[in-house]
This record gives C-alpha cells, structure tokens and sequence, in this order.
C-alpha cells in the first residue's frame, strides 16, 4: 500500500494527477533468498542463440531487476560506466549463487545487458509515475519522494534523478522517442514473453526437431493477436520474406542486410538480429565470427595478391589459346561428338587425379571426370582439349582453377568442390594411371611439396578396393575396403538389390523373423547379441530412418574390415554401446550408465577416443571422447548444441570425473571442473532421416583419418557443407555387402 506521505500532493498540483493506491507491493523476489539460504539453486536453459529459455526464465528476468533496483542508483545514465564494474559484479556474484549458469564470459555479457535493460525500465516507470501526468507531460510542481522505494532510492539520489529528467535536452529526446513508439506500423503483441520464449512455445507446441526458427517467422507470430487472426499488411511482409529467403544466400543475407529488414526496407543496426529478441547477434545466429574492417596494410597485401592472380590468368588464358589452337589442327571433323569423349579415358565417370602444371607440375586434387558425348558445362560447349569434371578433395588450398568458373566466379580450386569445372586433358589421369614427368623446364612432382593429404586415403566411387594407405605414419595398417560401385552415370545399388531379393527369398520374410549378431568383448567392453529384424533391413532399403540394431552392425563392419588385426587401431579407438547409454536409460537408470562409462573408460591404458553414437529419443548424434585429455568432440548433423542435450552432457562430464578420480590423476585447480567440448563444425543433413547414415560416417571417416584429435572445421579430406545422396549410398551399400559376406541370410 502506498503510504500517506506518498499519497500527499502539493497545492498547485492538478486534480486528475493524484496518485492512486497502488495494491501491488515492490518486488524484491523473497522466495529466492529463502531458497539460496536452504542451498537451493534454479536451473536455467539457453536455446541455439545463446538467449535465456526454460521455466525458471522469467524468474530470473525478475530477480535481475531486483537486484538492479538494489545495487545501480538511478542516476546512473551511462550503463557503459567505468564506475559500475564493482556493482555489475555484485549483481553477477549474487546470480550465480542462486541459478545454476555457466560462469563463462558470454553469459555474464548476456545478464549483464538484461541487467541494463532492466535498469532503463526503471528509470523510464520512475519517470511516468512520478514526473508526468496523465497526458505523458512533464508536470511544473516538485515531485515528492516516493517513499514506497526507499529501500532502493535515497532523497538525495532522487532529487539528482529529478533534475535531470527536467534537463531540456531529456525532454526533446523524451519527445522524440515518444512520437516513433507511440504508433507503431507492425505491433508487438505477445506482452512480456519475449522473442526467445515465445520460439521455445512454437518448438514445443510442434514438437518438432529443430533448434531455431527464421526470424521472420517469428517476426509474424509476434504479431498474432489472441484471437488468433494475421492481419493482411503482416501476412504480405511473411510471403515476401518466404520469397527473398529463396535467392539470398546466408553470407549475403549477414553481409548486407538480412531478409526481414529487406521485406520492411528498413535500415538494419549493426549487432541487431531483428526478429529474434535480446541476445541474439549475428555472430551467434550465422555462427560465424565478427569480421572487422581491414587495416591499409592488408588492403595493400590484399590488392597485390589480386594483382598477381591477374597477371598468372592472363599467362593461363594465353595458354589456353595455344592449346585450343593446337587441339583444333588435331581434332576429327568426322564426329561433332568427338570434341567432348576422348578416347584416352573410358566412357562415363571415372575417378581420376587432377594436375597443375604451374608453376610445378603437382598433384592438386582428386575427383571424377564425366567423358560422356555432347557432354555441356554450365550449359556451355566445353572448351576444346577440356573434359568435365566434379572435384572431390583438394590437395593443394591454393591452386587455381585451369579456367575460372564464369558463372560463380570462383578462382581457387578449393573453392569448386562438390561442383563441375573444365580441366585440360593432359592435367587429367585415371586413378590406374602413373602420370609421368612432363618434358619441360618444371622438374616434375615435387614431393616435399605434395600435401600430405594427398597420402591419406580417399573415399573412392568407382575402385574395387582402396590400394592406397593412410600416410607414413600409418605404414602398418591394412588397405580399408570400400564398395565397388559401377563407373556409369546412374548409381546401382548392387549389394542392396542382392539382399532384398534374398530377404524376399528366405524366413526374414516373414513378420518377426529376426537374425542374430555376436558382438566380441573388445568393441563395447562385453560379449552381446544384436538383433537385426526384418524391419531394421526394410529401413535400409527405403532410406528411412535407422534404429540401434543397424547402427551396431555398422560398427561390428568397422571392426572387423578396419580394427581387427590391426594393433594402432584397435588400441586408439573403442565403442560405447548405444543400448546400454542412451536417452531413456539416462534418465531412467543415471548410475548404471555412469558406471558403464567409467569402466569403458578404465579400460584404456593410453589415448583413446571413444565414438558413441548417442540416441536422444528422436535423432542420432556422435561424441568422439578423449577421456585421458578430458576432450569431447560434439558431432551433431543438424547444427545444435550440446546444451540442447544438458542429461547427455552432465553425464558425460561426471563420468570423466569419476574416471579421472579413480586413476587418481592430478589435474590443476583451474581445469578441476573444465571439460572441454568442441562442436566440430561436421557437415549437416538436410531432412529429418539422414542422421542415423551421417554418424556411420563420421564413424568411417573418424577412424579412416586414424587421429585421435578432430579438426573444429573437421577433416579436410571429407570436409563438406552436406553429404550427397551417394556419399550415403555407400554407407548402405557396406552395410548390405557386410550382411551378404556374414551370410545372416541364406534361401
């Protein structure tokens, strides 16, 4: 209640500008006291933009402003100020002891601007309940001391808050502001709840999979009112935003401006994110990191580098001159179509090694070349002495293309994997070929200047069987098999087809009928058979998705065509079982899972990464564990985080503690509790099935590179935006023939 003295007014005061009872008492958030004095503490959620989320969201929201109220005076203008570090870290220290929140330095920014916002929101009430009137003008007589807030606000604080309030140029930038909210174009109307809350209702309203939602999606539902309709001018600036999201790329989208400010055609602030609420910043939604502005001296380095590329494509163009003018005296004007298939290289797709021949003769990638008549790139003839061919991986990051791509204008090599490019054909050799040293002044293929990716071995489409080992320092590891796929256009899934027709043809054709799959001591720490039923196989054959029994037998192939026999890599790599930790035994049963993990994780006498394909209920990820650095590596094909999965986590970090207990390690006071985890930036499905397929590949490609560190930016020998259908293909494929060689079917 507010008291008597608040109640009061001074004679010159208008009538309609007394102060009503006020029946809501100050919120100084008691309970939350009480319950850090029992040693109760809040648990708090973060969705995919870093912003608050959860239960216990706007609890914290309210007890930021308490403590705000508490220890920022209200004349404090300047939120940047010097002179409030001391009072920001109180208010930080006191919600940490109440609200479980990683002490790191992006949740203290976060906190710390809600606590600036909450701080202007007090200044701003303070003001239009005590110094204007009704109309929202400046009343002429003093306002009387609220003594409703003396636990919060001196006399002498307020009478300095009153004087600048009634600072003339407040009041014209009081005015100004009040004039572009008063009437807004598109109205907010979903109250308190906020962008980040009101993305986490939609998700859980939906129940779908996904961690964020576009910001124009958002921008909409914000804009709903409660009787559920969309008004017209809205619903237009959504289906423009639909039809701009379609041809501007994500770079350009962060680069310029982002899709909603190009439907508004209003200016975009730098930092902001419109549409998504506090906290979200294009670093964290582009998860890219902020590019600042160049210096002279590398606009300078930048524009020679140019400079120098322009120079070697005017000697490669006048190259490509003599070569065209060469190729035309040679070829056959019988055939039109013999300008596009060559008679050195078979006809259709085979894989091949592309060369460089300056400014060494060199090795600089590996791909496929397409020798098929009349063949177009890019809807163009292709140039003569030129075939077509799709870049797998590079070997060297800076050579250049032979000819630069004119419809996206790339230049490097690097730049042109996964697409199509015009390579000459002396550049061009089969993998069955030798290339040999060219007659000329270069001095052939230099090795100290080969990459050593160039060593390692390749996913290949069309070999029988990889020839190739992994390196030097893998000189004892056997070849890795790989499905022998046919070199044609269209890919036929032999081995999948050979199984159907046998699954059709025996017992498993029947409802139930099931198969069985010992799984030896040394791939999950204990003897165990796996099931495969019929329905596990008919997943693999319609591409859907996968269950634990199929992603096990992947692993048992692993082991037997890669690991078994072979010391170095059985000894670095080992499997946690998906069936014995998962999601619903997490939460079910956390002890078990936990010593199930310390045991694996005893088990080990030297470095080991431990690949766990984790199940969260709906979708498969993999964590690849180095318990004795105390590393995991997060590999998640549809881009969350690890925080998505906070039962995962915290049995994961427990499970190390125990671990590095029971071995009695010694680790720094300063690491005791610092785990590290690393999402590996790995390359991401674009539907909701695929999951399951990507971490058998990972799995493949992990153990293929044989280290135990993962690259953030993952491998370079596999790095890609996404999988292509084939790459998956094959996966199945190793799968089937797997099945076929255990003979788990028989007529």
């Amino acid at each position: 209640m507010a008291s008597d003295q608040e109640n009061s007014q001074d004679a010159n005061a208008p009538d309609d500008t007394s102060e009503k009872e006020i029946t809501r008492g100050i919120t100084i958030m008691k309970s939350i006291i009480r319950d850090r004095d029992k040693a109760v503490t809040y648990n708090v959620n973060w969705n995919a933009d870093n912003q608050l989320i959860g239960s216990n969201a706007a609890k914290l929201a309210s007890y930021i402003g308490t403590l705000v109220r508490m220890h920022i005076p209200i004349t404090a203008t300047r939120w940047s100020n010097k002179e409030l570090g001391s009072a920001k870290d109180k208010i930080w220290t006191e919600i940490l002891r109440s609200f479980n929140i990683e002490d790191t330095t992006i949740r203290k920014k976060y906190i710390l601007q809600l606590a600036g916002k909450r701080h202007r929101g007090w200044r701003t009430f303070l003001t239009n309940k005590y110094l204007k009137d009704k109309e929202k003008k400046f009343v002429e007589y003093d306002p009387e001391y609220p003594v409703k807030y003396a636990i919060f606000i001196t006399e002498e604080e307020w009478v300095a808050f009153v004087a600048q309030r009634r600072d003339e140029n407040f009041k014209k930038v009081s005015a100004t502001n009040r004039e572009r909210a008063s009437n807004p174009t598109y109205a907010y109307k979903k109250g308190r709840l906020g962008y980040a809350r009101l993305e986490e209702k939609i998700l859980d309203e939906t129940k779908s999979d996904a961690t964020s939602l576009p910001p124009h999606v958002l921008w909409k539902e914000a804009r709903v009112g409660k009787d559920g309709t969309v008004r017209d001018d809205v619903q237009h600036i959504y289906d423009e935003c639909e039809t701009l999201s379609q041809s501007i790329s994500t770079a350009e989208d962060q680069e310029n401006r982002s899709v909603l400010s190009r439907a508004l055609n209003v200016p975009e602030y730098p930092g902001r994110v419109r549409g998504k609420g506090h906290g979200c910043t294009p670093t964290s939604l582009y998860k890219n990191p902020r590019r600042r502005n160049p210096s002279n001296q590398e606009v300078m380095e930048t524009l020679q580098a140019l400079q120098a590329q322009v120079l070697q494509l005017q000697k490669d163009n006048e190259r490509y001159r003599c070569m065209e003018k060469c190729s035309s005296q040679l070829k056959e004007t019988s055939e039109k179509a013999s300008i596009n298939c060559q008679n050195k290289f078979p006809e259709g797709i085979s894989s091949c090694q592309l060369y460089l021949s300056s400014p060494t003769y060199r090795l600089v990638g590996k791909g496929k070349v397409h020798n098929t008549s009349g063949d177009l790139l890019h809807h163009r003839p292709l140039p003569d002495g030129h075939l077509k061919v799709s870049v797998d991986v590079v070997l060297d990051k800076e050579a250049l293309l032979p000819i630069p791509d004119i419809v996206s204008e790339k230049t490097l090599l690097r730049d042109a994997i996964g697409s199509f490019v015009a390579w000459p054909l002396d550049l061009i050799f089969i993998d069955d070929e030798t290339p040999t040293k060219p007659a000329s002044k270069d001095q052939g293929i230099l090795r100290h200047n080969e990459s050593v990716a160039s060593q390692k071995e390749v996913f290949a489409q069309g070999s029988q069987q990889l020839s190739q080992k992994i390196g030097s320092r893998q000189k004892n590891k056997r070849d890795l098999p790989v499905t022998s796929l046919p070199k044609k256009r269209a890919f036929v899934p032999r081995y999948q087809i050979s199984l159907e027709t046998l699954v059709d043809s025996s017992d498993m054709a029947t409802a139930g009928a099931i198969r069985s799959l010992d799984m030896e001591e040394d791939i999950f720490g204990y003897s165990c058979t796996e099931t495969i039923g019929k329905e596990d196989l008919e997943h693999i054959f319609r591409h859907q998705e996968l269950g634990v029994g199929v992603i096990h037998t992947y692993i048992r192939f692993l082991y037997d065509n890669f690991m078994r026999g072979n010391d170095q890599l059985s000894n670095r790599f080992r499997f946690v079982s998906s069936s014995l930790v998962n999601k619903a035994l997490i939460c079910r049963e956390p002890d078990s899972c936990r010593e199930y993990l310390v045991k694996r994780f005893m088990a080990s006498s030297t470095n080991n990464l431990y690949l766990w394909p984790y199940n969260s209920g709906c979708h498969w990820l993999l964590l690849a564990i180095d318990p004795l650095k105390e590393v995991v590596y997060f590999l998640n094909s549809i881009d969350g985080e690890w925080t998505n999965y906070p039962d995962m986590k915290q049995l994961v970090d427990t499970s190390i503690k125990v671990f590095r207990s029971q071995r009695q390690a010694r680790v720094p006071r300063t690491k005791s509790s610092n785990i590290t985890w690393i999402k590996v930036q790995c390359p991401l499905q674009r539907n909701g099935i695929d999951c399951g397929y990507f971490v058998m590949r990972f799995m493949r490609e992990i153990i293929n590179m044989n280290q135990i560190e993962i690259p953030i930016t993952y491998f370079d020998e596999y790095k890609c935006a996404h999988y292509t259908r084939l790459q998956l293909e094959q996966i199945k494929e190793e799968l089937c023939q797997y099945f076929i060689e255990k003979r788990l079917l028989s007529i």
